[in-house]
């Protein structure tokens, strides 16, 4: 800040000049001590000047009695899982009150490399939202998939030197962090070393081992979903994320052992939220609401979203309303139902309404396209031969993304292959490599996601994003996956040796660069031909559900292009029992 801002700051503050903006007839929601008061809110270049009492000013908003909140932060979210481009991401969340989110990349760096970070960090310049990139700790994810690329600790120090990242996000490989391996040491050194923080993901993980996790300088996990775990990583020091996302709904479950002594450790996130579910039932606003009616004190609730957040990010300049911070503020009309009516960035009013107000610029998709390449592709691939009639199947947990490791007996043909019965609750899921032609192939079985017809083939398979398809013969599933390298990724549904639908996703195979009302109207559909024309489960998101059968981080059982991986033990597991 220069000398000459500073001193405007300072005349604003002290009322010797009058206020670029000045909020007036508000109630101000003082985080620090969970009250509220009276006032005004005087901004000035972007910042709040002062607050409480009378000022004067350029331009005057009477706020009518709603209440002034901090703007909303989302300490972990990843872009890509909206299934838009980063500025229609920032169009559709400004509204909900979200001002900041620390967002994580590695689904399209997963696929790009370090392109895909350019691409998202230059395309986010084009919406008000302000979102801070983390820079992917573990791509791949594990050492039992193939993505298409791998960032090493020397790969890392540029993005963190430069600023245009902030931190290492979610530290996946807890495995390699509590067995010490040498590669895994020097990410964290390079980032320990640069004074950066680096956030967690340790599901299931206690007792030694979780303190090994911890001392390696893990300071937050977004992965609990027990009671036990919450306790755990409080205990020992860690904020804990709560999750509310379209498939992970972690937060009422949590919520039950959030307390007055232990709430300033408790940060609310969305991680994995769809354009369809921002549409539908908001972000932030929609936790804190969901807080409330958990019976948590609605100013404790903002604290969860604004202040705690920004204490655990390390965002000094923001996360209350206060003087010299940012003038990012959500004016709320209701505390109950937690309604947005207005919203602040860097005192610019950007949305109102539920509607953005400022124009949506496109960045050029051009370098992040044609992301779909496979090799020796063929139907006989996706043969499952099995030596027994019993397997290991990944059993689907609505609403989670882990799973169970389920022992089922199934059929088999005379050549000791699968054949899906319809009288079993078990379908084929296949893996197939998709970034450098190197032709693997690995097949297994899933339960309970209840596909009876034809096939589903998308290419958003966290993390290391490799064609997944499930489907009940191999036929469909192979006229599935050759469609998904048609249009270059996306999502496909087939039967009777007919596509039914697709929804193209050109950025990175991940994103669409249509709006969101768009994809959500097409996802919407997809939906209904999966449910109808599939038989898939009612009670589970044929997308976002299968997309998470790949993921080798969470426990018990996934699929990767290599193989089926026992997460516990982290190491690979015939299909046959």
């Amino acid at each position: 800040m220069k000398k000459e801002r500073l001193k405007k700051l300072i005349d604003v503050a002290a009322g010797r000049l009058p206020a670029d903006l000045v909020l007036t007839n508000g109630k101000i929601i003082d985080v620090y001590n969970a009250r509220l008061m009276d006032g005004d809110v005087a901004i000035v270049d972007g910042v709040i000047a002062g607050i409480g009492g009378h000022y004067n000013g350029k331009t005057v908003v009477d706020i009518h009695g709603q209440f002034i909140s901090p703007g909303f932060i989302d300490p972990h979210i990843h872009v890509e899982s909206a299934y838009v481009s980063p500025e229609e991401f920032g169009r559709l969340m400004t509204p909900h009150g979200t001002t900041t989110v620390m967002a994580d990349p590695h689904e399209i760096v997963n696929v790009a490399g370090l392109t895909g970070l350019d691409y998202m960090i230059n395309a986010a310049k084009e919406t008000a939202l302000d979102i801070q990139y983390m820079l992917p700790s573990c791509v791949p994810a594990t050492k039992m998939e193939n993505s298409g690329a791998v960032i090493s600790a020397g790969d890392m120090i540029e993005p963190l030197t430069s600023g245009e990242t902030k931190g290492l996000a979610e530290f996946m490989d807890f495995p390699g962090v509590i067995n010490a391996e040498s590669d895994i040491l020097d990410k964290l050194l390079v980032a320990t070393n640069l004074n950066k923080r680096i956030d967690g993901h340790s599901p299931q993980v206690y007792g030694k081992d979780l303190n090994a996790y911890i001392a390696a300088g893990i300071q937050n996990d977004h992965e609990c979903s027990t009671l036990e775990e919450l306790q755990d990583r409080l205990s020992r020091g860690m904020y804990v994320f709560l999750r509310e996302g379209s498939v992970t709904h972690n937060l009422r479950t949590l919520l039950k052992g959030v307390t007055p002594n232990n709430s300033r450790r408790t940060v609310l996130c969305g991680d994995d939220v769809q354009a369809k579910t921002i549409i539908e039932k908001g972000h932030l606003d929609n936790s804190l609401k969901i807080c409330v009616e958990e019976g948590v004190d609605p100013l404790v609730a903002i604290q969860m979203a604004t202040l705690n957040t920004a204490e655990c990010c390390e965002l000094k300049d923001r996360g209350a309303v206060a003087p010299g911070l940012r003038a990012d503020l959500a004016i709320i009309s209701d505390l109950t139902e937690m309604t947005v009516s207005s919203v602040y960035i860097a005192g610019e009013k950007v949305a109102e309404a539920g509607s953005y107000l400022l124009e949506t610029k496109s960045y050029p998709i051009d370098s992040v396209q044609s992301s779909v390449h496979l090799a020796n592709f063929s139907q006989d691939k996706l043969v499952l031969p099995l030596t027994s009639n019993r397997v290991h199947a990944i059993e689907v947990i609505p609403n989670e993304a882990i799973t169970l490791d389920r022992e089922i007996d199934v059929n088999r043909d005379a050549a000791g292959n699968f054949v899906y019965d319809s009288s079993i609750p078990v379908a084929k899921i296949s893996v197939i490599e998709r970034h450098h032609e190197t032709g693997n192939v690995f097949t297994g079985v899933l339960k309970d996601y209840g596909i009876k017809e034809g096939a589903i083939a998308i290419s958003i398979a966290h993390d290391s994003h490799n064609l997944i398809t499930a489907g009940t013969n191999d036929q469909d599933m192979a006229l599935a996956v050759t469609a998904l390298k048609d249009i270059q990724g996306g999502m496909i549904l087939t039967k009777n040796n007919q596509v039914l639908m697709s929804i193209p996703l050109p950025i990175g195979g991940l994103m669409s660069d249509q709006s969101g009302k768009w994809v959500t109207t097409q996802l919407e559909k997809f939906n209904e031909v999966a449910y109808k024309e599939l038989g898939i489960n009612h009670n589970v998101d044929p997308v976002m559900t299968l997309s998470f059968m790949s993921l080798a981080v969470i426990p018990e059982l996934k699929i990767t292009d290599m193989g089926l991986v026992n997460v516990s033990r982290f190491e690979f597991e015939d299909v046959s029992v």
